[in-house]
């Protein structure tokens, strides 16, 4: 069966002990823990204030709670989601180092955003970044993962391949997500996952839908995405799961769920079950 992770951006309201102890009691396989120092907020969110994510500024010093909390509840660390760029040199080693310190072999870095530079600049010098950060990678033992996201300049597979070709596909990796690609870079599931060969590395799941948000003097339609529960977004999860199984995808599926209609509580294990049942149907098809 599939391991499922939960990344902790998703956990705004609790505590790591406290997330460490409802994911466990939920059935969660691992969790995937969120490092950056964030900006203060009066109210927990999910990018700011978020009471579930572990600061850069101190990480060293947290590792060894980490690590204890992490196994204490039972769960494995699927990944360590950083948000250090590629050209961030020393943020990222001490995010490998302290990756390799937890055993959890993989760590997200950042590609650049989408106008901070021409896009063949911002692309050209993210490649000579990579190169780099591909040996420092080998050298701990760890592997690099680059997010297919929007607004980057690796939104799509086809993308990752570009950025990543010529690199060792043991020391860096793609994280393909198929709620990002709803809002840009979407490709036909299963070529994605196929061209991506030994760079598919990880794999994070949530979902989106497009909305008509309203119409201009000319009558041209604008629209918007939202983030949508796993079953009412545009991705077809279960046949996402589906055709992971069928490839032969041996890693870890994270959850990221950043609606709000249900308490946290009972969306966390909303979407376990769902997943769960998703896992089964594919299994017994």
């Amino acid at each position: 069966m599939t391991r499922f992770a939960l990344f902790t951006a998703s956990l705004p309201d609790w505590t790591p002990e406290e997330a460490v102890t409802h994911l466990a009691d939920q059935g969660w396989d691992g969790v995937e823990w969120r490092v950056v120092d964030q900006a203060a907020a009066a109210e927990p969110g999910f990018w700011a204030g978020n009471r579930c994510t572990w600061p850069l500024a101190t990480l060293e010093q947290d590792v060894p709670r980490i690590a204890e909390i992490s196994r204490a509840a039972g769960l494995e660390i699927s990944a360590v989601g950083g948000y250090a760029r590629c050209d961030e040199t020393e943020d990222v080693e001490r995010l490998l180092a302290a990756t390799a310190a937890l055993g959890a072999g993989r760590l997200r870095v950042r590609t650049p955003a989408l106008g901070e530079a021409p896009y063949p600049e911002l692309f050209e010098h993210a490649r000579r970044c990579f190169a780099d950060v591909a040996v420092r990678a080998a050298h701990h033992g760890v592997k690099v993962l680059v997010e297919l996201h929007h607004q980057t300049i690796v939104s799509s597979s086809s993308a990752a391949l570009r950025l990543l070709d010529g690199l060792d596909p043991a020391a860096v990796g793609v994280i393909h997500d198929i709620g990002n690609l709803v809002i840009e870079g979407w490709e036909e599931p299963r070529a994605g996952l196929e061209m991506l060969g030994d760079f598919l590395a990880h794999v994070h799941v949530k979902n989106a839908a497009w909305r008509p948000a309203g119409q201009r003097d000319d009558g041209t339609t604008d629209w918007v995405h939202e983030w949508a529960e796993l079953p009412a977004g545009q991705a077809d999860i279960p046949g996402y799961l589906r055709i992971l199984r069928e490839i032969g995808y041996p890693g870890w599926v994270t959850l990221e769920d950043f609606t709000t209609a249900r308490p946290l509580a009972e969306r966390t294990a909303a979407g376990l079950e769902y997943l769960r049942a998703a896992d089964r149907a594919g299994v017994s098809a």
